[in-house]
């Protein structure tokens, strides 16, 4: 059983919450909105959430049962400027790195990578 996930549900009281540590409301509806859009062209099929003190990430998968596709990361001490948000491969591989979510994720060609 994993004692890290966290269930929150409109509680806003709660001060033990740290939402610094995952997506900020707008990051979280641009990759939405992107994967709305690989999911309505078939592409992507599937997303999971991991979240961690050092890292939050997106992951997409073509089908349920396989491995992700891609991760979207967002590191939240990254060693250099560039290294805030990620794309990565299955095995973790840096593919794509940049400081802004918005053009890493709308310079991606998604089809090629």
């Amino acid at each position: 059983m994993n004692n890290n996930l966290k269930l929150v549900i409109n509680n806003v009281n709660n001060k033990n919450i740290d939402e610094k540590y995952f997506f900020e409301k707008d990051e979280l509806k641009i990759i939405l909105d992107l994967y709305a859009i690989m999911v309505s062209e078939g592409s992507w099929k599937d997303y999971g959430l991991s979240i961690s003190s050092r890292q939050v990430g997106f992951s997409v998968f073509k089908n349920a049962a396989e491995n992700a596709l891609y991760k979207i990361c967002k590191n939240f001490k990254p060693k250099s400027k560039n290294l805030k948000y990620l794309i990565t491969d299955t095995n973790g591989k840096i593919l794509k790195n940049s400081d802004n979510l918005n053009s890493l994720l709308r310079n991606t060609n998604w089809k090629k990578l």
